[in-house]
């Protein structure tokens, strides 16, 4: 049996979760909830971290340290910024980049993180089984991380440039660099509820948060199901 954490940065992101699975535990820490249940025969830990890296950073570690899982999925939403990734599809983070993480003053690369480098690769065994799930809306690819809901089009088209990203989200970067450094295979997975190409990012991200969290939890469970 493997124990897997999946974390979520909202609310409506783990509601999604919680209609898949039978909770069977509940437990407590600090003001963090985590939810126990069982897909096939793992052991999965859900709970909630709030938004941004610091709040995402906060619960891994606790996540780490208190439950101790065997690998961490991290499952929510994303906003488009390629002309190739469309409402609702899965973009699964072969990498992960802080893109506000900036010591160019340095003579450093813009994201890069001392230790870590301009990239984090998230796990290769957990991108493999995501290519062996077949779909045309899937992506695999670089998805950008900042505490900033990234609403600017040529600002949007900058991060594309600058690392090749698919899509922008606040929490993925940060949860892969804290596995990364407790060696704990992670995966960064998002299905896109907004997009620069498609009309009002924050209209069509209201509207479709539901939708696209039910599509990201419900490709998150075949992996699962796979490990």
């Amino acid at each position: 049996m493997k124990k897997i954490g999946i974390i979520f940065a909202m609310r409506e992101e783990l509601d999604e979760f919680l209609k898949i699975i039978s909770i069977t535990r509940e437990t407590t820490i600090y003001d963090i909830t985590f939810y126990e249940g069982m897909i096939e025969n793992n052991n999965c830990i859900l709970v909630e971290s709030g938004v941004g890296k610091v709040n995402a950073a906060r619960v891994t570690q606790l996540l780490i340290d208190k439950m101790k899982p065997d690998y961490i999925l991290n499952v929510g939403v994303a906003g488009s910024i390629s002309e190739e990734v469309n409402l609702k599809d899965i973009v699964i983070g072969t990498k992960m980049v802080e893109h506000d993480f900036d010591i160019t003053a340095f003579n450093h690369e813009k994201g890069f993180i001392p230790g870590i480098g301009v990239y984090i690769n998230n796990s290769r065994e957990l991108v493999d089984i995501c290519k062996g799930i077949k779909g045309s809306d899937v992506h695999f690819g670089v998805i950008a991380s900042a505490d900033k809901f990234v609403t600017d089009k040529e600002e949007s088209k900058q991060i594309s440039k600058d690392f090749d990203a698919l899509c922008v989200e606040m929490e993925g970067a940060s949860i892969s660099q804290v596995c990364f450094l407790c060696a704990i295979p992670c995966l960064v997975i998002r299905s896109i509820s907004d997009s620069i190409y498609k009309g009002n990012n924050k209209e069509t991200y209201e509207d479709l948060l539901n939708e696209a969290s039910k599509k990201v939890c419900e490709y998150a469970e075949k992996i699962i199901r796979r490990i």
